[in-house]
């Protein structure tokens, strides 16, 4: 049985800022198999069209006058090839049940990234990362529908084109896929990635010497839970900015001037600076403005306090952007998707 359309929904519990906007046509999908005949239905034809998982990398700005589609395809399945385990997930699995479905079975790989909000579907278009791993890292190939030829495709790792929370998808793969499942290659034989430094303050403040697959997970929950705020008490999106990455020569300039500049070297010989750390070298830290302003334990955070328009959430983001390329004259990109 097809799903319905249904008109002039509400988005409020559809986007984990919490913002008050409807769309002009919805509808929840449950298997890719669905997405052909959905394609041909009338409602759809000339409008514009978006693709939600949990809502947790959007901000609404105003009403969404095309097609707000759901994915629901759930399921997840594994299969060993000697220390490799493949596992595939349902595009709207929500992505924490997966990373606690691989924890509990002793799967290694994607522990780092506990507590990401968000489903799986949403994980290659944004390569989303953590604590020093991003889904590039282990990602083996996802199935996904094309809007335009109505047929299903396998992208592999290279197709996907990923770099720092980008991929193909947010590029030239825009609005013409949907991610209906994805399949990483984890590993029975844990090698655990304990470089980010809170991870191992963590550890060490627990007396945990040898940490398990489990003890990484857990210790990341406990760091993400005390920084970051829960979208069910207090609407946000996680982290609102990418880290910027700038130039050895302009970082050598900016850390003769800040010192205490927070930093991590990344592999093409770039720095990544710690955007959250440029955020509250501005003052923004715990700052509320009106209805909205950023997290009182990160400043990489903005929140709802309850009733804040998704235009006062991007008014306040240019204030931060502003203030943050007048002082170090870099420019803060939003990780969110703005509607």
């Amino acid at each position: 049985m097809l799903p319905r359309f249904i008109k002039n929904q509400s988005l409020k519990h559809f986007n984990t800022f919490g913002v008050e906007v409807s769309a002009n046509i919805f509808l929840e999908f449950e298997h890719e198999n669905h997405l052909n005949p959905v394609f041909d239905q009338k409602e759809i034809m000339g409008s514009e069209i978006l693709v939600l998982g949990g809502g947790s990398n959007v901000l609404f700005t105003k009403d969404f006058e095309g097609v707000v589609l759901v994915n629901r395809i759930g399921g997840i399945d594994m299969r060993l090839a000697g220390d490799d385990c493949f596992v595939t997930a349902g595009g709207g699995v929500v992505w924490n049940d997966l990373v606690t479905f691989c924890v509990e079975r002793d799967i290694a790989g994607i522990e780092n990234l506990t507590l990401i909000p968000g489903t799986v579907g949403a994980s290659p278009v944004q390569n989303i990362g953590a604590y020093g791993t991003e889904l590039m890292d282990v990602f083996d190939s996802c199935r996904a529908f094309d809007r335009q030829t109505r047929e299903m495709r396998t992208f592999n790792k290279e197709d996907c084109r990923f770099s720092y929370r980008d991929s193909f998808f947010k590029n030239e793969g825009r609005d013409r896929y949907i991610i209906t499942s994805v399949t990483l290659k984890l590993s029975t034989r844990p090698a655990l990635n304990l470089s980010y430094g809170s991870i191992q303050e963590e550890l060490e403040h627990r007396g945990i010497r040898k940490p398990s697959i489990r003890d990484v997970s857990n210790v990341v929950a406990a760091i993400r839970v005390n920084k970051l705020p829960d979208p069910s008490t207090i609407g946000n999106s996680g982290s609102f900015f990418k880290n910027p990455i700038i130039s050895k020569k302009q970082f050598d300039e900016l850390q003769s001037c800040f010192s205490d500049i927070v930093y991590y070297p990344i592999q093409s010989g770039d720095i990544k600076l710690a955007a959250g750390w440029l955020i509250e070298s501005c003052g923004w830290k715990g700052k509320r403005v009106g209805n909205t302003g950023t997290w009182k334990n990160q400043a990489l955070v903005l929140v709802n306090y309850g009733n804040a328009s998704g235009g006062e959430i991007y008014s306040l983001s240019e204030q931060i952007i502003g203030s943050v390329y007048e002082k170090f004259g870099v420019r803060l990109e939003r990780e969110v998707n703005v509607f």
